[in-house]
């Protein structure tokens, strides 16, 4: 499936878990006599999302649900890791800290974070690959003084020095984190080898020394750049009436200006293809053997039915009772065994991983290469499988939009890595996917292209020095 943020993913898998024997029982119920299937009652168009864009650019979303008396607020920018050369590797994430940092209406963080408990606030941000986020939840009641405090905070950063440096030492404490854990350099050799030409561009966390060097002026570029409106969405979700909020919006919103040369989303150079085969050695020390094979998979809005038949394959895989489980993990032959895929604009990579015992990693490479082959085998997985797979992703993607910031965020991420006619048509496209479309991708992407293949393992023991006489001393 397409592991978008974990955080909400993982309750949405818990709560189809306890919700699909109910729905598939009233689904079966009500629909056989039509013939449907499951997922054909599920479909849903959104039609409650209203979507428009203001004058200046500004993408404006809202979503209504008077559950609690709430609402949460989205800033989403075309950034993130995929927007940066090698002079500007990480700072999409620096500038994501200093975000909730002083601007033109708050001198400084004291004052900001005393604003944010005035207003009854709770916020984060999120940079990824090809988006960065930005959300205040806070009483509806305080709707308009909301808006006015990310108009602020998006539009007017002043990004102090002193604040900076004590911004960079709490990033540069993240990258310490990240460096301690071997699968930190198992990812970043693997990035750096299946996107060799422009790594920058999918390396989120980014460069130390760049970070280290970071100035105002470099920020302010950033800004400069990327946070203009034609860059940008605003969403609002929860306790909200959209015709006066869409009006309020737009006031606030609709000062918000920038040259028109630059008011457009990014060009960016696209990855070019693997060409062939590579194979790293990553020694570090690990327990036990982790094994990876990595491709290019399908890009949206250059071959969509295959980002779709994609998630629908790795939901197969990681049911307990797939053959892929019983072949790897049941059998003994591995401890544990994935195959993931991630969506995006700019090449969504395809993992299989494999972790085996110390001494087991050849065995175990040798029965994922056997793996892959059988993948296009008919009885591989069944057609209930198929449809269980498209019912359980159908109900996780309904689930996110259950809490008003689970939505946005959602929406905030479709809308920058494809758009929100994706989500839109999401269960709708899932309902199309064929075995015959599964089978394309698993050929195209997967059975006939180049990977990266990754070992890594415990570094080898030093060999004891040996004398003239060939002993060892």
């Amino acid at each position: 499936m397409h592991y978008k943020f974990l955080s909400t993913i993982f309750p949405a898998c818990l709560t189809a878990a306890l919700l699909l024997p109910l729905l598939l029982t009233a689904c079966a119920t009500t629909g056989a006599a039509r013939g449907e299937r499951p997922i054909d009652q599920l479909k849903t168009d959104l039609d409650a999302l209203q979507v428009e864009t203001l004058d200046n650019g500004l993408a404006l979303m809202l979503s209504e649900s008077h559950k609690v008396p709430l609402v949460t607020i989205v800033i989403a920018v075309r950034a993130g890791a995929f927007v940066e050369d090698e002079e500007y590797d990480g700072l999409s994430h620096l500038y994501e800290h200093m975000f909730f940092k002083g601007n033109r209406a708050i001198p400084n963080q004291e004052a900001y974070l005393k604003r944010v408990r005035e207003l009854g606030m709770s916020f984060n941000g999120g940079t990824s690959t090809e988006v960065v986020m930005y959300y205040f939840t806070l009483p509806s009641d305080n709707l308009e003084v909301g808006l006015r405090f990310m108009y602020d905070a998006v539009t007017g950063p002043i990004f102090d020095p002193v604040e900076l440096d004590r911004e960079r030492q709490v990033v540069l404490s993240e990258y310490d984190g990240n460096e301690a854990s071997p699968y930190f350099h198992y990812g970043q050799a693997i990035d750096r080898a299946l996107f060799s030409r422009y790594p920058s561009r999918k390396n989120v966390i980014g460069s130390r020394s760049l970070i280290e060097s970071a100035t105002r002026e470099k920020m302010m570029e950033m800004q400069r750049r990327y946070y203009v409106p034609g860059n940008s969405a605003i969403i609002i979700s929860g306790d909200i009436e959209p015709e006066n909020t869409a009006a309020l919006a737009t006031k606030v919103f609709s000062e918000w200006l920038a040259d028109p040369e630059r008011n457009t989303p990014p060009q960016v150079p696209e990855h070019p293809p693997l060409e062939k085969n590579v194979d790293l050695i990553i020694e570090q020390p690990f327990q036990n053997v982790l094994i990876s094979l990595n491709w290019h998979g399908p890009s949206v809005g250059v071959d969509d039915e295959a980002t779709y038949a994609a998630d629908i394959f790795s939901f197969i895989l990681s049911q307990n009772n797939s053959n892929f489980r019983k072949h790897l993990v049941d059998s003994g032959l591995l401890l544990d065994a994935s195959l993931s895929y991630y969506t995006q604009r700019h090449v969504g990579p395809i993992g299989f991983q494999g972790m085996a015992e110390s001494g087991r990693g050849e065995e175990a490479r040798v029965a994922m290469e056997k793996e892959i082959q059988r993948f296009t085998e008919s009885d591989y997985y069944s057609d209930a499988e198929m449809e269980q797979a498209r019912l359980k992703l159908a109900v996780n993607s309904l689930y996110e939009r259950e809490s008003s910031l689970g939505f946005a965020r959602t929406l905030g991420f479709w809308w920058s890595v494809s758009s929100v006619d994706y989500l839109r048509n999401y269960i709708t496209n899932l309902g199309r996917v064929d075995r015959a479309a599964i089978y394309r991708y698993i050929e195209k992407y997967i059975q006939n292209a180049p990977r990266v293949t990754a070992v890594m393992k415990a570094p080898a023991a030093v060999a004891p020095e040996v004398s003239a006489e060939g002993k060892g001393n």
